[in-house]
């Protein structure tokens, strides 16, 4: 209808309320859907960035499962070999999933300088270790390279480097002690060729990487021996099936744990993440939508001898209605718009220029990371409009209030 039209046209065109009482309101709705776009992508972007993230970090150190002898004490550094000559090594072919398996061996050693010390461990790895997660942390020099000769490159920690002062090129000697304390300890020169800096403190401290070939010399293990096997897979969302697989099809003296397992404490931390950013989309979609029901309750009241003089024509209540949800969702459209447009030009900020730093002490990581996803940023924003949208049907319904006589003397 014509008439329907022209208050189409009169209630969402700029003339009609840039001038009028509902101005302020409707900006202020507009303004609060966006503010709670930019903070729900805000959320999610650092909430999944930051799970992925720490996730990474344990899995580069550790792999996704880890497989040990059941007598061993890692964290004493005491490990009991394992013949490399296992059915899942060098290729895990029973468990689908299993992208990767890479022996390794540790062996705890003292770092010392003239004037400091550092306890922790050698990490030895070989001609199969994947380094695609360490590519990812090098800050200087070059990725060691190891074959079935001995090698005294190692890769040490920014932490290590900077704690110790070494830097790419520097040699320093590690001890280790025997099992027979009454013997003096081994004695093993390294040259730093790279630093990496996970993020992890707790991991950049423990470790150093080596060639293994010098812990299987320093523990008197053969060349066919190692500490431990390192699983990774292709997807992490089965790891809870393909660990509980792997444990299966390994042997009976042989022990299996995930992960998520090995650092339950930091695992049962990270969904933490989860659960706050489900409130505060909750909150935020919550607070959105109370603001853009007052701002239509406003439009409607302003409106009322408009609307009177509609019903007096014969327009339903539906039509009515319809009109001021067509206007509704224009101006949740507009607040979407610009708080897609500020939240993801913050979050690409952030990508590239990481001006937003993170104490690694207690979350693991030194710069917020940003996950972007479009498929969430999508779904996001069509949670978002389709639920204010339908909390504004609840106000809508004052329209069938309205007596076309009162209305026409309303002022």
């Amino acid at each position: 209808m014509n008439y329907e039209f022209f208050l189409a046209k009169r209630i969402i065109g700029n003339k009609s309320y840039k001038s009028s009482v509902s101005a302020p309101i409707i900006k202020i709705g507009i303004a609060a859907i966006a503010i709670s776009t930019i903070v729900m992508l805000i959320a999610i972007a650092t909430g999944i960035g930051l799970e992925h993230k720490i996730r990474d970090k344990a899995v580069a150190f550790n792999g996704h499962i880890t497989i040990t002898n059941f007598d061993s004490n890692v964290s004493e550094g005491a490990q009991v070999p394992i013949s490399k000559s296992q059915e899942f090594y060098p290729e895990f072919k029973t468990v689908n999933g299993v992208s990767h398996v890479q022996a390794v061996a540790t062996k705890f050693g003292i770092i010392r300088t003239t004037t400091d010390f550092e306890g922790l461990f050698l990490k030895g790895v070989g001609v199969d270790y994947d380094w695609r997660y360490f590519e990812a942390f090098l800050v200087e020099g070059q990725l060691p390279i190891y074959t079935q000769n001995y090698s005294n490159e190692v890769l040490i920690s920014k932490y290590l480097a900077n704690r110790l002062g070494f830097g790419v090129g520097d040699n320093f000697q590690m001890y280790f002690m025997k099992s027979d304390s009454s013997k003096p300890p081994s004695i093993m020169k390294y040259v730093v060729v790279g630093i990496f800096n996970s993020g992890f403190e707790d991991l950049d401290k423990t470790y150093v990487i080596g060639d293994i070939n010098h812990v299987q010399r320093l523990n008197r293990w053969t060349k066919n021996q190692v500490g431990s096997f390192e699983v990774f897979i292709s997807n992490y969302n089965d790891l809870e099936r393909i660990g509980k697989e792997v444990y299966a099809q390994t042997p009976s003296t042989l022990d299996a744990m995930t992960v998520q397992q090995k650092y339950a404490t930091i695992f049962e931390w990270i969904p933490v993440f989860t659960t706050n950013i489900y409130g505060i989309i909750g909150i935020m979609i919550l607070v959105g939508a109370i603001n853009m029901i007052t701002a239509l309750l406003v439009l409607i009241l302003e409106r009322t001898q408009m609307i009177g003089i509609l019903k007096a024509l014969g327009s339903t209540n539906y039509s009515i209605r319809k009109l001021f949800l067509y206007n509704a969702s224009y101006l949740i459209a507009c607040g979407l718009f610009w708080g897609n447009l500020i939240g993801i030009g913050i979050l690409l900020l952030q990508k590239h220029f990481q001006f937003l730093k993170l104490d690694p002490s207690v979350y693991y990581v030194s710069v917020a990371p940003v996950y972007l996803d479009w498929s969430y940023v999508v779904l996001l924003n069509l949670m978002t409009f389709v639920l204010c949208l339908l909390m504004l049907l609840i106000p809508s319904f004052l329209i069938s209030k309205i007596v076309p006589i009162k209305a026409m003397k309303f002022q």
